[in-house]
């Protein structure tokens, strides 16, 4: 997420239809901007059983407290998650009442009047405030979603006006649970370095004062989920981004695993955690940004809550030393982590082509 201007700014947030009154006032009409081309729609329907008994899960707990054996244990299972998936389910990370009370106090906000929430509508050249982000054209595609986006750290990147004041418990919540984030991705980024043959301090040495931002985002029901998606393919920015899916939602989450798009369900206060773009390009490719995308519901709205976890805008990025040799050359340059952050603000989402900008 981008907290300044980009060099290709999005429309006009009120050029974009707002997918929660087109529900309302027409709950059986798909406009034509959200009908995507055949090849991008989603099937449905799949079985979660494989997914969820496939991928990798670790146990926070049994990492950071267990014996030494659990602890070796879990560091090699993240290892695997990390290099063979890129996505894997944490569990034990967060206590329950935190993810309650912010799946309370965003739902609170999303079930505002659209002219409420239009006081924090998003700020032209930025991913802060709600609507639709990325949207770069009048003809292009659009999400079926509405989001609200917060720069949570650093202070000086926050737009401090866009953060709603109803409900009136919000911003007291949403920083309650980002402070927990922050937690969880500083110790899980150590034990990923551990299991990388690294010192546990590397990542929070080089991240400096770390950037965190926070995307919220609903998902009403729609008439025809067949032809549209709640989010489009893309992989994250971030070095690491947690994924908290609100309970009783129904599965909306898609991995693309083996060419396959993979549906994902998070186990009960568990949470989601993926690797970003900025780990592929630090490991030089051993550990890989995955590609995901949301799906919709006929019946059922979906709420969520994504944070992102990457370096300070200033640090310089490149592929670590110990990861580039004669059989693995390097594949990355070079560059300032906050120009990536511009890039990838300055761009829809289209897969993994924002990597484009960093390959050799």
């Amino acid at each position: 997420m981008a907290a300044f201007p980009v060099p290709n700014p999005p429309i006009n947030a009120g050029n974009v239809d707002d997918v929660q009154e087109l529900r309302k006032n027409q709950p059986n009409i798909i406009p034509e901007r959200f009908v995507r081309d055949i090849t991008e729609r989603p099937t449905l329907g799949r079985s979660l059983s494989a997914s969820l008994s496939i991928m990798p899960s670790i146990d926070f707990f049994r990492l950071t407290r267990g014996n030494k054996e659990e602890i070796l244990y879990e560091i090699s299972r993240l290892a695997y998650a990390c290099e063979k998936w890129g996505f894997f389910q944490l569990l034990s990370a967060i206590d329950g009442s935190f993810m309650e009370s912010i799946e309370e106090s965003t739902r609170e906000f999303f079930m505002l009047p659209l002219e409420e929430k239009k006081k924090y509508a998003l700020t032209p050249g930025t991913v802060q405030g709600y609507g639709q982000a990325f949207v770069f054209s009048e003809d292009q595609k659009l999400d079926w979603c509405n989001m609200l986006g917060l720069v949570i750290k650093p202070d000086f990147l926050r737009y401090s006006h866009l953060w709603p004041k109803r409900p009136a418990n919000f911003s007291e919540t949403v920083e309650e649970y980002s402070k927990e984030v922050r937690k969880v991705c500083q110790t899980m980024l150590k034990y990923i370095a551990i299991g990388l043959g690294l010192k546990g301090d590397v990542f929070e040495k080089m991240f400096g004062e770390a950037m965190q931002a926070v995307r919220i985002n609903y998902y009403p029901p729609c008439s025809r989920p067949d032809l549209v998606l709640g989010l489009s393919p893309h992989s994250d920015g971030s070095a690491l981004s947690v994924l908290h899916q609100s309970s009783g939602s129904p599965v909306g989450l898609q991995i693309l695993k083996d060419d396959t798009w993979v549906p994902v369900n998070s186990m009960p206060y568990g949470l989601i955690m993926n690797i970003g773009d900025t780990m592929e390009v630090l490991t030089n490719g051993k550990y890989k940004s995955v590609e995901h995308r949301v799906v919709v519901d006929e019946e059922r709205d979906r709420l969520s809550i994504a944070s992102y976890y990457a370096p300070s805008h200033e640090v310089e990025i490149s592929p670590m030393p110990q990861f580039v040799n004669q059989n693995n050359p390097r594949k990355f340059r070079s560059y300032n982590h906050g120009e990536y952050t511009a890039h990838y603000a300055a761009n829809r989402l289209q897969g993994k082509k924002a990597l484009d900008f960093a390959k050799i």
